[in-house]
């Protein structure tokens, strides 16, 4: 298994640890999360364990994205990912900035979220991922209203409804999606 690249303890809720994707190791769970339904805006849906592994072999490859699973007190409960928006669909959207990260999260579908709970692991990301960046930029399906409000609760600011335009390559395809851009620059 591979190292954390973050630890955070979050008061009232625990410890939150970030560790890269291990494709052969975690695709059967991750599998299992991107098939919910309630995961349908991940884009996954209908895929096979295979496929999810080869999704983040190839993502493990790129050295501008950068797949990620957290744990609370060491239960695996969501599924990160960080991106350089430069080198993504998004940045054909807005104007990237020197110092711009792209993050994407899944919450476990199992998770038994509590009240503060959403709230004190993304608390936890922001600061990874502001470590060594000034502003992150999200890019949630237009549709996905739960998202996109608890990006604005978290202190993000909204930006424009995008088209995001669809990426057909040998080792990928994604769908064009209409998406909600928000920033949260660091204070």
């Amino acid at each position: 298994m591979t190292t954390a690249v973050y630890v955070h303890h979050v008061e009232e809720l625990g410890t939150v640890t970030v560790r890269p994707v291990e494709p052969d190791l975690d695709a059967p769970l991750l599998h299992r999360w991107v098939n919910e339904e309630r995961s349908r805006f991940w884009g996954m849906l209908g895929t096979t364990v295979e496929q999810v592994r080869d999704v983040y072999a190839h993502l493990d490859s790129l050295t501008t994205h950068h797949g990620f699973l957290v744990s609370l007190d060491d239960e695996p409960v969501a599924l990160f990912q960080t991106y350089d928006p430069g080198a993504d669909r998004v940045g054909e959207c807005y104007e990237v900035l020197p110092g711009d990260i792209g993050v994407h999260l899944l919450v476990a579908p199992g998770a038994a979220p509590r009240p503060g709970y959403t709230g004190g692991l993304l608390s936890a990301l922001i600061a990874f991922s502001l470590r060594d960046h000034s502003r992150i930029v999200v890019d949630p399906d237009a549709a996905n209203e739960k998202a996109v409000a608890r990006m604005l609760r978290a202190g993000f600011e909204a930006g424009p409804e995008v088209v995001l335009p669809e990426v057909d390559l040998p080792e990928v395809f994604i769908p064009e999606k209409r998406a909600r851009l928000a920033f949260l620059t660091r204070r």
